[in-house]
């Protein structure tokens, strides 16, 4: 059985970015897991960005609906460059991801977080089908609006994971391109927020969304790639905007 730990081991040593002038991340991580509390979590892990260093990220809905976001580099330079204005906070902390075999991992916040994450990941005959056919797409259709479109209409019932968006704008005002190339079901979760157990794995009775960035109904581990529009902080304008 292929090592997803043998992979992620690979991308941390030799990610790479996409050609462009627009602000880009190459990485993996856990799309959204919501939990029958109401909670929601999601990882972000880009070893390489076109905006500085590498970062880690974890983004936390609450049962209210409120969103934070923790990343272990400032704000500018990660996630809440995009989605602050739909945040109740952002703020940084050391993140520790941890594989236990080749197909589990833990992410650790400890300080006044105290979250303890658990994830088993599993492949099976419809993402092996994904990945295959996102692995063998030219890079011209990656960069199209319009297919992103088309397969993420394709994808969401595909997975049955809900709504799936892979354009779109984000909060901010950017838009986004999300580029997955190789996918992973979450087989096993658990979590604790500060002792507290957050539920078996389920999906939310509304499907949640930060802009036009859909969480997906179900935990789904992705590798790849996330364009985003430059943004210019002087006017506070998000170009060009997303093409097809």
């Amino acid at each position: 059985m292929e090592s997803i730990r043998a992979l992620i081991a690979a991308a941390e040593r030799e990610s790479t970015l996409p050609a462009g002038d627009d602000e880009r991340f190459t990485g993996y991580g856990v799309m959204g897991q919501p939990f029958s509390s109401g909670y929601l979590l999601a990882l972000r892990r880009f070893p390489v960005t076109s905006l500085g260093p590498g970062y880690t990220a974890v983004w936390m809905r609450r049962p209210s609906g409120s969103w934070t976001m923790y990343t272990d580099v400032s704000a500018e330079v990660s996630c809440p460059r995009y989605f602050s204005s739909a945040l109740e906070s952002a703020s940084v902390h050391r993140i520790d991801i941890a594989w236990l075999d080749d197909h589990r991992f833990t992410v650790d916040i400890a300080d006044d977080v105290g979250l303890h994450w658990e994830v088993s990941l599993a492949a099976t005959p419809v993402t092996k089908a994904m990945s295959a056919l996102a692995s063998a797409l030219p890079a011209k259709l990656w960069g199209s609006a319009a297919f992103l479109r088309i397969m993420g209409a394709v994808a969401g019932p595909t997975l049955q994971a809900g709504r799936i968006g892979l354009t779109g704008r984000v909060p901010n005002g950017q838009g986004f391109r999300a580029n997955p190339k190789r996918m992973w079901f979450i087989s096993a979760s658990t979590a604790t927020l500060q002792g507290e157990d957050l539920g078996t794995l389920g999906s939310l009775p509304v499907q949640t969304r930060l802009g036009d960035f859909w969480i997906p109904q179900r935990g789904i581990f992705m590798m790849g790639s996330s364009r985003f529009d430059t943004f210019d902080p002087a006017t506070h304008h998000a170009l060009p905007a997303a093409r097809d």
